[in-house]
């Protein structure tokens, strides 16, 4: 192997572990994906988590010029086909190796310096955001799902967008208490958290997930045997999740962080690869 060689396998670990120190169900999700894909998503988490930590973790430095000064890095490694920042190098190989556009790159960029002014959204921005900090992450994905079939892409975009929109949803909803308290934010339109969360506000959320749920299943029926598995077991623990949400009064949710406990996961896992082998929906 040379060391060329080396250096890229090496910046696909640093990604993988990386993701599996932030995240576990996501990990889960990986883990369940077919063994040749799983790097390439990897260095997809690994670039999203680095940017949404420059602007959720570390106040104490000029956020913005290290959100752009990342991006800028990025943007070259891509052109340049490397970095000496470990998780960039192993992105841009992803990035030229699947054909990435640069916009969905830019978009969550774009989405992450959100993050650094709004604290409230309308429903204008509310959607931007989304796209751009959980739709464009989908869309990677398939793009490394579809292994380049235009076709197979453009049939699974709509899906692909809503399943991420969902999982930013739920996030959204299970850390409501931390982005607001923590960090001022308020994510959900024209939602006065000043006046708390009310059972109605929960009702009309929950109705809206649910239905980007519906419409990403559509899709995630018809991804490669590749992925199906692993995209499918991050839907149900997304699923699972909200139900056990919408279970939960609203001042609970202001006030505490909704989990899965790695016990539920386990089992989840286990149910659902049953399903799979048996082929039931």
């Amino acid at each position: 192997m040379s060391n060329e060689r080396r250096y890229l396998e090496s910046c696909y670990l640093a990604s993988e572990n990386l993701t599996k120190k932030f995240s576990t169900s996501f990990s889960l999700g990986i883990f369940c994906l077919d063994k040749r894909i799983r790097k390439y998503v990897y260095a997809i988490y690994g670039l999203v988590r680095v940017g949404d930590e420059i602007v959720d973790t570390f106040f104490d430095v000029d956020q913005r010029s290290e959100l752009d000064l990342f991006e800028a890095q990025a943007i070259d490694s891509i052109k340049n086909k490397y970095s000496s920042n470990m998780v960039l190098h192993a992105f841009q190989d992803v990035v030229n190796k699947f054909n990435i556009t640069e916009n969905l790159i830019k978009s969550f960029f774009e989405s992450m310096r959100m993050d650094l002014t709004d604290r409230s959204h309308n429903e204008e921005t509310y959607k931007k955001y989304i796209f751009g900090s959980a739709e464009v992450v989908g869309l990677m994905c398939l793009h490394i799902f579809t292994n380049g079939d235009k076709d197979d892409f453009n049939a699974l975009e709509k899906p692909a967008k809503r399943l991420g929109s969902a999982f930013q949803k739920v996030n959204f909803l299970r850390d409501i208490s931390e982005d607001y308290q923590d960090k001022g934010r308020s994510y959900f339109p024209n939602l006065d958290l000043n006046k708390k969360l009310n059972e109605d506000d929960k009702k009309i959320i929950i109705k809206d997930i649910e239905d980007d749920f519906s419409a990403a299943y559509l899709g995630i029926i018809k991804l490669p045997k590749t992925c199906r598995f692993g995209v499918t077991m991050a839907y149900k623990y997304y699923l699972q999740l909200l139900l056990k949400i919408k279970k939960t009064s609203p001042e609970k949710i202001i006030s505490t962080r909704i989990r899965i406990s790695n016990f539920s996961k386990f089992l989840l896992l286990i149910s659902t690869s049953l399903k799979s082998i048996l082929k039931i929906n």
